[in-house]
């Protein structure tokens, strides 16, 4: 699937909250490689490390996850993940359903290289969700391991 593609997705919406396990720039008040940075639409444009997408405190640290919600809830089929540094780190990605309980949607070996997605597809849920969970091995993929954007694709039948 191309990014015009992911981008103009009727059915996709982007995160607009995040909160992770840690953040590389822990300053009060700087949203620079933030858990926010995640939200919204992909605003990296080159394969590199950056300010404008997400980073644990360190690289190569272990597990790490980062956790984002959208605005509307839907039953959930795929989840796209834009990896913008540091690509093929992902091991987990969970929805959540209306009482809060955890289900992995996928789990393996991430296989996404340079700056592209990890496209998870499943069948569609039979609860509505608007939280995503990923989980990281920050270990896996040396040096800094960056999330841009995270789609939350999905129905509300």
């Amino acid at each position: 699937m191309k990014q015009d593609e992911i981008k103009s997705d009727p059915n996709g919406q982007w995160a607009t909250d995040a909160k992770a396990s840690s953040t590389f720039n822990d300053a009060k008040g700087n949203t620079s490689y933030s858990a926010s940075q995640a939200t919204g639409e992909p605003n990296v444009q080159t394969y590199s490390t950056t300010p404008q997408a997400w980073s644990s405190k360190t690289p190569d640290s272990g597990i790490e996850w980062l956790e984002l919600t959208f605005a509307k809830p839907v039953r959930a089929n795929a989840v796209r993940v834009r990896e913008s540094s540091g690509s093929g780190a992902l091991i987990k990605i969970e929805v959540f359903d209306e009482k809060g309980a955890a289900h992995t949607v996928w789990s393996g070996a991430d296989s996404t290289k340079e700056l592209n997605y990890l496209i998870a597809e499943f069948p569609k849920t039979a609860f509505m969700t608007n939280r995503v969970k990923l989980t990281l091995a920050t270990n896996v993929v040396g040096g800094w391991n960056q999330i841009d954007a995270v789609q939350l694709v999905g129905s509300i039948q």
